[in-house]
């Protein structure tokens, strides 16, 4: 069955734990999907871990509609979320709910996810009063990597967990039907999800969020150029697959593959009367 927000709202409804990762194609898609998960984010993280982008502030709305869409021909019951790209929703209302709207015709998406609390808060109820589901993000937002100074735990000051309450409840009050919380102390995630009627999605926040989010390279040991503390590898995928990278390239080489087996047979009068 499809998962939908109704899904998510009773998962909290329920204290049932949500789960949620990354894809970018169609492939993997099919396999999360396969796997039972309950939503595929097609997180603007894309820009690093497919395109090789040093932050996700490079990643255009192309982009994501291009990665969105793949990834949604392959998800037949997860929720695909797609996310927002830098300055895609940020410069006016109105682009936001063009640009969302675009996400949701060509990427084919289920949700559309951004960045910010209370600043936010207008686009989040106007996309959400044209009828497209949002997920917020709050917290440590890469998108404005620069403003914080790095990768930083957000919220650990009294001002600033009270910052991140209040951008909380903006965002539900906008319409939101979940929000990420990203590198948040566990304690003010636990705090921020017993106080909110929408679910919470964890991404370095503790075990007490209504479910979690990660980067599937990153939990596959796929992805090394940084690894987050919260992340935890579930498999060496990384390794299995440069290992087998090597084993082709040396058997090639060596003349060992392809062996009789990986070959196509054709009768030999066939190939004499080419002579």
């Amino acid at each position: 069955m499809k998962k939908t927000v109704v899904t998510f709202a009773n998962a909290k409804q329920n204290g049932e734990k949500l789960t949620m990762l990354t894809a970018y194609d169609y492939s993997t898609a099919k396999l999360i999907d396969a796997a039972g998960v309950d939503s595929i984010l097609v997180g603007d993280s894309l820009g690093n871990v497919i395109l090789g982008y040093e932050d996700t502030i490079s990643v255009t709305m192309e982009d994501m509609i291009h990665h969105g869409a793949a990834v949604a021909r392959g998800a037949k019951e997860a929720l695909v979320v797609i996310d927002m790209p830098f300055m895609s929703y940020q410069t006016s209302v109105y682009d936001a709910v063009v640009n969302a709207g675009r996400l949701m015709k060509e990427g084919r998406a289920g949700a559309v996810k951004l960045e910010g609390g209370v600043e936010v808060a207008p686009q989040i109820k106007a996309i959400t009063a044209a009828g497209i589901p949002v997920v917020a993000h709050i917290g440590l937002t890469p998108q404005s990597i620069n403003c914080f100074g790095g990768f930083k735990v957000q919220g650990k000051t009294e001002d600033a967990a009270k910052k991140l309450l209040e951008d909380a409840y903006a965002v539900q009050e906008a319409g939101a039907f979940a929000v990420v919380l990203e590198c948040v102390p566990a304690k003010l995630a636990k705090l921020v999800t017993e106080k909110l009627d929408i679910p919470t999605i964890g991404i370095g926040a503790g075990a007490d969020c209504d479910g979690q989010v990660l980067v599937y390279a990153d939990m596959l040991g796929m992805f090394s150029d940084f690894t987050p503390k919260f992340v935890k590898r579930f498999a060496e995928t990384g390794n299995i697959m440069l290992e087998a990278f090597k084993k082709y390239n040396e058997e090639v080489k060596a003349g060992t593959y392809p062996k009789a087996e990986h070959t196509y047979a054709i009768d030999d009068d066939v190939i004499e009367k080419l002579y």
